[in-house]
């Protein structure tokens, strides 16, 4: 990505392009616990890398490199046998862990031991009906992961009230960007039930740093944004950015409670999987699901049509431009992306470029 910052403040084409264009040793949103079946196998390429998920036995959900080590044949084209999965090549078997339990070829006295074979594994984590997966920056990582998956402000029994997932036709950062962008509203999702014409006026935002990215603190929503109309009272509404492409909008009037969870998580460098997921503690709410699907649907898909018409204009690769105030949660997402990589490749600890600061625009 090719980008030009404007302003006394921003990032340069060379600093935009200088982080990686993953980042690792950290937890991605991978599946819903409801796309893993028991007795099934699914196959998903995150960050360029072939994954099978499956459930052991005891119905905890397992990832493996979905190559078999023998002749390399994806493991999700077999079959899950006595709790382990079956490459459909040669029937060689590994458990959950990756180690190889069986190779059916063998004959007495062949002095090859099995149990020294492996497939990578992923480590997972299954909470509130999601799955996460850590992906660290050296494939031979054997260890636990350093800290767990994200601490997403939900009881232990939450499950998602409405799902919306779509598949984006562009790299990592531009779907990022697009999420994070609080200048587009207008424009981009100008419709009745959330922006009305000529509905754009001058805000201010407060912004602090957080863990791994940056906080919108608490505010009232905007009035031209008409939805939140349906949780009633005063709605107050913080939005919260971090590392990986993770966005969370916390949203409580009185007692009652939606939290907004999207991910951006990268399938391989040029498509970016966008899921929105949403969990509410009013038990009424279920009953707007069916109106609120497909204006989850619309939503998402209006962000999806214009990274597509984006790609049309990226093909001639164009520099780009980044601009105060409207950009800088862009800016941002740039700085902190390149100082976790710093920060990993120097073995210190992360240091949030992220100021307190307050942040003017229309929108």
């Amino acid at each position: 990505m090719d980008l030009t910052a404007t302003g006394t403040e921003g990032v340069t084409a060379a600093s935009a392009s200088a982080a990686p264009p993953f980042a690792r040793d950290l937890w991605y949103f991978a599946l819903l616990s409801r796309d893993v079946k028991a007795g099934k196998l699914l196959h998903k390429t995150l960050l360029g890398e072939p994954i099978v998920f499956g459930r052991a036995p005891d119905g905890a959900a397992f990832a493996l490199r979905d190559l078999c080590p023998h002749r390399g044949v994806p493991l999700s084209a077999g079959k899950m046998q006595d709790g382990t999965v079956e490459c459909p090549y040669h029937g060689w078997r590994f458990g959950p862990d990756g180690g190889c339990r069986l190779i059916p070829s063998l004959v007495e006295g062949q002095d090859i031991d099995a149990s020294r074979i492996r497939v990578r594994r992923y480590h997972l984590s299954e909470k509130n009906g999601l799955i996460w997966i850590y992906m660290p920056a050296d494939e031979r990582f054997a260890g636990e992961p350093p800290e767990g998956p994200p601490d997403l402000p939900l009881d232990p029994t939450q499950k998602p009230g409405l799902v919306e997932r779509q598949l984006f036709p562009c790299q990592l950062d531009h779907a990022v960007v697009g999420l994070m962008d609080p200048a587009h509203g207008p424009f981009v999702h100008n419709v009745w039930w959330w922006r009305k014409p000529h509905s754009i006026h001058a805000k201010a935002k407060n912004y602090g740093p957080s863990r791994r990215g940056f906080t919108m603190l608490p505010h009232a929503p905007s009035k031209n944004a008409g939805l939140y109309k349906l949780i009633g009272g005063r709605p107050v509404t913080e939005i919260v950015f971090e590392l990986p492409g993770l966005r969370y909008e916390i949203i409580t009037a009185g007692t009652s409670k939606v939290f907004g969870f999207t991910s951006c998580t990268p399938l391989t460098a040029t498509e970016t999987e966008v899921t929105q997921v949403f969990f509410w503690n009013m038990g009424w709410a279920k009953l707007l699901r069916p109106f609120l699907q497909p204006i989850a649907r619309i939503f998402l898909g209006q962000d999806r049509t214009m990274v597509t018409l984006q790609r049309e204009g990226l093909k001639h690769d164009p520099r780009l431009m980044l601009i105060r105030d409207a950009d800088m949660p862009a800016m941002w997402y740039f700085r902190i992306k390149k100082e976790w990589a710093a920060a990993k490749a120097e073995n210190r600890p992360f240091v949030n470029p992220v100021p307190e600061t307050t942040l003017r625009w229309r929108s």
